[in-house]
């Protein structure tokens, strides 16, 4: 695994005596663990709820056809930024108050998105709380520093594994939610969700100081050092881009194939098959587990191999692949979808746990940084697979977008098996 040359902008004498002290000192507990993966699961929701209460929004404050997909996006955007502006400061401040006042600011800015009648204060707003989200990549390398390194693998799956769950139900959640009490009620809760957890944090988080001595402007200089100099990171972000270019590409486009012939979905249909789905988040542990006793190769490849499958069989239910007729056999493409998203989904997973594992086992100094690139690249990947999909749903339907998905899958596939990959 290698580890660049120390910065002369650095001053960390002694990390890896200072990381195994902190370890002791501070050990993750399971208790902590679910405090971890809960907050995570909880603070990703803010990212992508939105995106199934475009309509109702739109019609409410009045805004143009033009700047609906900003409702989207704009969380989205803000967490870009907030991963290259805001998470290297875990690398530079004291990381529980760090936590507990960005994500005290998320629950203010969702309290005025709450609260907003006008349009552009509202996806402002928006925005500025996509940024403060980014307080889920000080928390994910927060829990791989307490843990050993020989436990490092598991403990960071059984906290992605609440992200993930985060993600998924995130749509669901909020197209009840506004289906029940309207979209403002869904902004007031997720407010109310951040600020208590911001209070639950203050008190249960230990202090974690950071192990370098530098400035900001270091900090952010040192990124690209970082990126170029780091080849695992550079594997490895690239094998979870892909991946999440595939689910990405799955998840945009699988409530269009359900709400047309022969499934005819509701709103509330559609719910309950992101929730069915959401059962391939069972592999994250597993994908750690298998990481610390050093089988991260084989689980990767079958973690690829899933996704290749599992598109195949989407492509089958509802484009009708190799013949099959899902109007005469309605129940069971339902069931191919549904199995089809749960191992999608593991296979997602299971590569960026052991990405996320590698990369927290390179330079403990540099941890909030390499978390906050591998994350960024990643979203990069994920953007890319909703465009496409976007693109390709218009061109050839359903089946255009399980072709992007193997695209994305077959090439993580293929890089998993170069020479080195593994390292």
């Amino acid at each position: 695994m290698n580890r660049p040359a120390p910065s002369p902008e650095f001053s960390c004498p002694s990390a890896a005596p200072a990381e195994r002290d902190r370890q002791g000192a501070h050990r993750l507990t399971t208790p902590l663990t679910i405090l971890f993966a809960a907050a995570v699961g909880i603070i990703v929701m803010d990212l992508f709820a939105a995106q199934p209460l475009i309509g109702p929004i739109q019609r409410a404050l009045g805004l143009p056809a033009s700047l609906t997909g900003a409702i989207a996006m704009l969380p989205q955007l803000g967490y870009a930024l907030g991963l290259v502006l805001l998470v290297p400061l875990a690398d530079l401040l004291e990381n529980r108050r760090l936590v507990v006042r960005t994500l005290a600011a998320c629950a203010v800015l969702l309290s005025v998105a709450m609260l907003a009648h006008d349009g552009l204060v509202f996806l402002a707003a928006l925005f500025l709380a996509g940024a403060s989200s980014s307080v889920i990549q000080m928390l994910v390398p927060m829990a791989a520093s307490m843990a050993s390194e020989a436990r490092r693998g598991r403990a960071v799956g059984n906290v992605m594994s609440g992200l993930m769950l985060g993600i998924l139900l995130s749509r669901p959640l909020a197209s009840v939610i506004a289906g029940s009490i309207g979209w403002r009620a869904f902004y007031g809760v997720a407010a109310a969700a951040d600020a208590v957890l911001a209070l639950v944090l203050a008190v249960r988080l230990p202090r974690h100081a950071p192990l370098v001595s530098t400035t900001y402007g270091a900090l952010l200089r040192s990124l690209w050092t970082l990126l170029a100099s780091e080849r695992v990171l550079q594997r490895r972000a690239v094998s979870a881009a892909l991946a999440m270019g595939a689910f990405s590409a799955f998840w945009t486009a699988i409530g269009l194939r359900l709400a047309r012939d022969p499934f005819d979905f509701s709103l509330y249909d559609i719910a309950w098959f992101a929730l069915a789905g959401a059962a391939g988040v069972v592999a994250t542990p597993l994908a750690g587990w298998a990481g610390d006793k050093r089988l991260g190769r084989a689980a990767l490849l079958v973690g690829h191999t899933s996704m290749l499958i599992a598109l195949v069989a989407s492509g089958i239910a509802g484009a009708g692949w190799f013949g099959f007729d899902a109007s005469a056999h309605k129940s069971l493409a339902v069931a191919l979808l549904v199995a089809g998203a749960a191992t999608l989904d593991a296979g997602v997973v299971t590569d960026q746990t052991l990405g996320r594992r590698a990369i927290n086992l390179l330079n403990p100094a540099a941890r909030g940084r390499l978390n906050g690139l591998f994350v960024g690249i990643f979203f990069i990947g994920g953007a890319v697979g909703a465009s496409a999909a976007g693109a390709a749903w218009a061109w050839a339907g359903w089946s255009g977008v399980c072709v992007v998905g193997l695209a994305f899958a077959g090439t993580a596939f293929v890089l998993g098996l170069l020479p080195g990959a593994h390292e």
